[in-house]
């Protein structure tokens, strides 16, 4: 069973563009990213597969329930981090963690203690007290405290320091180890690269390209830097051209024969041919949206 499936998933809205025809499988115990800038519907799918908005069309199930009708015992399995991060001010945080760890019906005193010591966060403090940083390791403990099944994380980082960073994808792997399925949603590609073992890349509203991050990393694109007196146009097969003084650097999809012919009869001194990093690749998908990639 997959821990999220969705079929042709839709949400329109009057004014606005949502998501667009959704076809995603996320397997249990997956790390998964899901990759776009902001504004490209990455808020709204997450939203939509918890039961918090109506989907206009189409059909998600999450942990094998039915995003229509099962959204309360969805909601119970599972930790969600939103975006923002805004509670009562006046509400102390053990008071805060309290209250979601009884939504859950489970007594999380001790997990939470955990994860409060680990993100450096008082439980005597009150929220209106505590910066946007540290709100957010509420929010994070409020998604973990009561072990879900499913983790799904919209922008987690944003308001952490390098350091708490760290720790916390520190705790993501841990639990994504001991069998935890995480679902995150970032436009931070690094993030993705460096803790999904799959990811999606979303452009206003429908899923472009999806696949191991590996894969995506290896797509056909080559990073190439060449050395000399070039003269190159961005076309069909390069991309991303960009000169200073001697050097020229671009992607290319094309035939490498046929690069290699072409670099031939110009005045090069040297050359090289490596893989592009996980940035490149998305920005690559994004300006060439006819390009085929793989819809798994």
């Amino acid at each position: 069973m997959n821990a999220i499936q969705t079929v042709n998933l839709t949400k329109n809205y009057k004014k606005s563009r949502g998501i667009i025809d959704l076809n995603l499988s996320v397997e249990k115990g997956e790390f998964f990213g899901f990759i776009g800038p902001n504004g490209a519907g990455k808020s709204t799918t997450i939203r939509t597969l918890l039961g918090l908005i109506a989907p206009s069309s189409g059909s998600a199930q999450v942990l094998g329930m039915d995003i229509r009708t099962d959204r309360e015992n969805i909601l119970s399995r599972t930790g969600y981090l939103p975006s923002e991060a805004i509670f009562y001010s006046g509400t102390k945080v053990r008071d805060i963690l309290k209250l979601s760890a009884d939504l859950h019906k489970k007594d999380c005193r001790e997990d939470a203690a955990l994860l409060c010591d680990r993100l450096q966060l008082s439980l005597t403090r009150k929220v209106s007290e505590l910066s946007f940083g540290n709100r957010k390791k509420v929010a994070i403990v409020c998604a973990l405290q009561h072990s879900p099944e499913l983790l799904i994380l919209d922008e987690p980082t944003s308001g952490l320091d390098p350091l708490m960073q760290r720790e916390f994808f520190s705790i993501l792997k841990e639990r994504n180890s001991a069998g935890t399925t995480v679902f995150l949603s970032s436009h931070i590609l690094s993030e993705i690269q460096h803790n999904c073992t799959r990811a999606a890349i979303i452009r206003e509203g429908r899923i472009i390209a999806c696949d191991s991050v590996d894969a995506l990393s290896k797509a056909n694109a080559k990073r190439v830097n060449v050395r000399g007196s070039v003269h190159l146009q961005e076309g069909d097969s390069i991309r991303n051209l960009k000169k200073s003084d001697d050097t020229v650097s671009f992607l290319y999809n094309g035939d490498i024969r046929l690069l290699l012919k072409m670099l031939s009869e110009q005045n090069i001194t040297d050359l090289s041919i490596s893989e592009p990093d996980l940035e490149e690749i998305f920005m690559h998908y994004y300006e060439n949206q006819k390009r085929s990639v793989p819809q798994l």
